[in-house]
């Protein structure tokens, strides 16, 4: 049985569809009620409704686990002690395989989620398991490119020439559901996942603008307004861990490039990634239909 933390959110609402159509049995961790009954009409064999904050909790959700997908609740004041908690309680239990998603280039240690996150790294490469590690770059996401599909403006919270490196989450989650499902064959392994390009703000657009048959400008926002993409109409000084994380994310990447290379991602996928252009083909007719690009969760 696996264990699939963030069951419900971006990568899980991808990832647990793909276990189950592989013959997978899944114990999914979820923080709310509502999450854990859509991950039943999935055919979800065990949900817990939970955070993994404590060692009975943990003892609880790894209990008879062979593999584990763990992703860092980021913006947590608490993420990496939770993180270095769990590699803990995976030795205790036993556990098989222990899948980290983590971030591209966790070494850049600017910013407080890749300190965190390389924290657990290390913790988890020292720790005796059998594990895997996967750094995937910025994820493409469908409401951010809702201003650009609506409004003809793609906005973006830190300098419009910085270059970025972006990755489909659909490319994500068919790696990670490769690595859960032939675990032996990918112990040991740190995989860079990116797609193709070093994106500034007008790739961007301009890749949008191929799809929806127009002008796409770019706009630089401040970090207030890219939380409410996110968060919706929130007051950054009422969630002030996100709000610090969310501030530093656009000082670091208006000072620095954030890249890498597809060349990983292309090996595993045995096809080319995804490109920006190719995630806005997908999800454009959503948007024209009238559906609703969710913000992330």
């Amino acid at each position: 049985m696996l264990l699939i933390t963030s069951a419900n959110g971006n990568q899980g609402k991808l990832l647990v569809p793909k276990l189950l159509a592989a013959g997978a049995s899944l114990r999914c961790v979820v923080r709310s009620e509502s999450s854990a009954e859509s991950l039943r009409e999935l055919g979800v064999e065990q949900v817990l409704v939970d955070e993994l904050f404590d060692e009975e909790t943990l003892k609880t959700a790894l209990d008879g686990i062979d593999g584990v997908y763990y992703l860092n609740p980021t913006g947590h004041p608490a993420e990496r002690e939770v993180g270095l908690a769990i590699v803990e309680a995976a030795v205790r239990a036993n556990v098989d395989h222990f899948v980290f998603s983590s971030v591209l280039h966790s070494i850049s240690t600017g910013l407080f989620q890749h300190q965190y996150k390389r924290d657990v790294e290390e913790r988890l490469v020292a720790s005796g398991l059998k594990y895997t590690i996967l750094q995937p770059a910025n994820y493409m996401t469908a409401f951010e490119l809702l201003p650009a599909f609506r409004d003809g403006v793609y906005q973006q919270a830190w300098s419009l020439e910085r270059r970025m490196s972006m990755v489909d989450l659909d490319d994500v989650t068919d790696v990670a559901a490769e690595v859960l499902t032939h675990g032996a064959e990918h112990w040991g392994a740190t995989y860079e996942l990116c797609s193709a390009g070093w994106l500034t703000a007008q790739d961007v657009a301009d890749a949008v603008a191929l799809v929806v048959g127009d002008p796409v400008a770019v706009r630089e926002i401040t970090p207030e307004e890219w939380a409410k993409m996110w968060f919706g109409d929130v007051d950054l000084e009422l969630i002030p861990d996100e709000g610090r994380v969310l501030r530093q994310i656009c000082a670091f990447y208006s000072d620095h490039d954030h890249v890498g290379s597809p060349n990983v991602l292309r090996w595993l996928l045995k096809r080319e990634p995804s490109s920006i252009e190719d995630f806005a083909r997908k999800v454009f007719p959503a948007f024209r239909d009238g559906q609703v690009l969710e913000r992330a969760s």
